[in-house]
């Protein structure tokens, strides 16, 4: 298992850019505009892990930003953790035999999400290739949110 990012929400862009860039010294890596989801994902990296985060061999702060006011409520601004696994399947199977609720099962061989005891919203990714699609998953429906 490897650590990826931690995501926040965001509400007003250009002023968290500035900042976690201009005054906390992060760095962009990447950025992603979603036309057809109305939002943005920003990549940010500290200065010194900025060459390894560009290969994916560091750890990320993801800013989420969606392009519709919202007011995030609830925790609701603190998105997830993410970890890359080797097997998404093995692992979630292993997670729900010690009584671990897959909040998001891994239907499409790539992306489950859990929860922390502590309500913490926890992704996990297929390392690689999407495995190809098998049951139990591709009937499991959610549970609960993430």
């Amino acid at each position: 298992m490897r650590y990826l990012h931690t995501m926040v929400r965001v509400k007003d862009l250009e002023q968290s850019l500035d900042f976690y860039c201009n005054q906390l010294g992060l760095v962009q890596t990447r950025r992603m505009d979603y036309e057809d989801g109305r939002f943005s994902l920003v990549y940010l990296s500290a200065p010194l892990d900025k060459d390894a985060a560009e290969k994916n061999e560091a750890p990320e702060l993801e800013l989420t930003w969606n392009w519709d006011p919202e007011d995030y409520d609830g925790g609701r601004n603190f998105g997830h953790l993410a970890y890359e696994v080797d097997d998404v399947y093995a692992i979630c199977q292993t997670l729900m035999d010690a009584g671990v609720t897959i909040n998001r099962p891994p239907r499409d061989g790539w992306m489950a999400f859990i929860r922390s005891p502590d309500n913490i919203s926890i992704e996990l990714l297929q390392k690689g290739e999407r495995k190809p699609i098998q049951e139990p998953w591709a009937s499991m429906e959610n549970d609960g949110v993430w």
